[in-house]
């Protein structure tokens, strides 16, 4: 049984690499493949017999609750508020009261993944979930001995000695032996890079005998860049291949439209996500996200993400246009 997991979801991070979408949105209600990035998360938790969810809250968290609570009253929600950002070591450690010494799945807000949870969550030991990457010096790493057991933690190395990232899913059979570690960091006074860091903590508790091991996550996309949240899009946007009709548009798919926006007169796709509200007439559009309530007319965009009540008009362009904002070609 699973129903006694309580998943903890950071969602305090400002997203600055995302600006100017994020100037108005947290970066975790930013949409992707049809709905937003924290959606993709908590849509998975039911069919993992998952009711209950820490979520650390920060950086225009009232949002944050405002969707959750309009959409997910099935889950069981509590937030907890990160008043400044001390790193992720920090924002998971504000869980504690609420976890205890229950089984706990982390997931960071803005990792969207693909991976067969089930067999970890009935596994009985903590366990990270690993990929492995071209460039380590970009990642978390974790260094492995023969019998699959990590040995090793490092944030961000400059000479790595493994290739196994680190992708922000993790899994502990018990909470207490990792907020106590947690709360170590902070006591002392253990930073890396100026934060208390999650791995730093799971360091601890390797130093201190406690088995780790990893599980193999098979997609792991990044949504923390406007170009790497364009590519998330178009990989996740490949595995559906169902639209609606409309009629006078052409659409190639794969697309992904809310059933609400306005089609008129447009060719969408490939790889084009259009979210509640929108209206889209006379267009060209590809390769883009168009968010909630925004206006596409008269025009051909390609590799563009336009913001929440955003308006484009014009001629052929690439855009990146923040939420609330107006930009006329004409």
């Amino acid at each position: 049984m699973t129903s006694d997991i309580i998943a903890v979801i950071p969602v305090a991070g400002v997203g600055t690499r995302l600006r100017p979408h994020t100037h108005t949105l947290p970066k975790v209600l930013l949409h992707v493949a049809g709905k937003p990035i924290l959606a993709h998360i908590l849509d998975d938790l039911p069919g993992l017999g998952i009711r209950r969810a820490v979520l650390i809250v920060g950086y225009m968290g009232d949002l944050v609750r405002e969707y959750v609570g309009a959409h997910y009253q099935n889950l069981e929600v509590e937030y907890v508020e990160q008043p400044e950002p001390m790193g992720l070591g920090h924002a998971v450690s504000l869980a504690a009261p609420f976890a205890g010494d229950g089984r706990l799945l982390i997931i960071l807000g803005d990792t969207v993944f693909a991976a067969d949870l089930k067999p970890v969550l009935a596994g009985g030991v903590n366990s990270i979930g690993v990929k492995e990457v071209r460039d380590p010096r970009r990642f978390g790493i974790v260094e492995r001995d023969s019998g699959g057991r990590v040995t090793r933690l490092v944030e961000k190395p400059e000479q790595p000695a493994s290739n196994l990232a680190i992708t922000g899913i993790y899994y502990f059979d018990r909470g207490r032996p990792l907020f106590e570690a947690l709360a170590e960091l902070q006591r002392r006074d253990l930073r890396t890079k100026g934060e208390f860091q999650l791995t730093d903590a799971m360091q601890l508790l390797v130093s201190r005998g406690e088995v780790i091991t990893t599980f193999p996550v098979d997609g792991w996309y990044d949504c923390g860049r406007t170009e790497t949240l364009l590519e998330t899009n178009r990989v996740l946007l490949g595995k559906c291949d169902v639209a609606r009709p409309i009629a006078g548009s052409l659409v190639h798919l794969p697309v992904c439209i809310a059933g609400d926006a306005v089609i008129e007169n447009c060719i969408l796709g490939p790889h084009v996500s259009v979210a509640a509200g929108a209206q889209l007439r006379n267009a060209v559009v590809r390769d883009s996200i168009i968010n909630e309530n925004a206006t596409v007319e008269d025009i051909m965009l390609e590799s563009s993400v336009v913001g929440v009540n955003a308006v484009v008009r014009g001629g052929y362009r690439r855009v990146n246009v923040g939420d609330s904002s107006e930009v006329d070609f004409t």
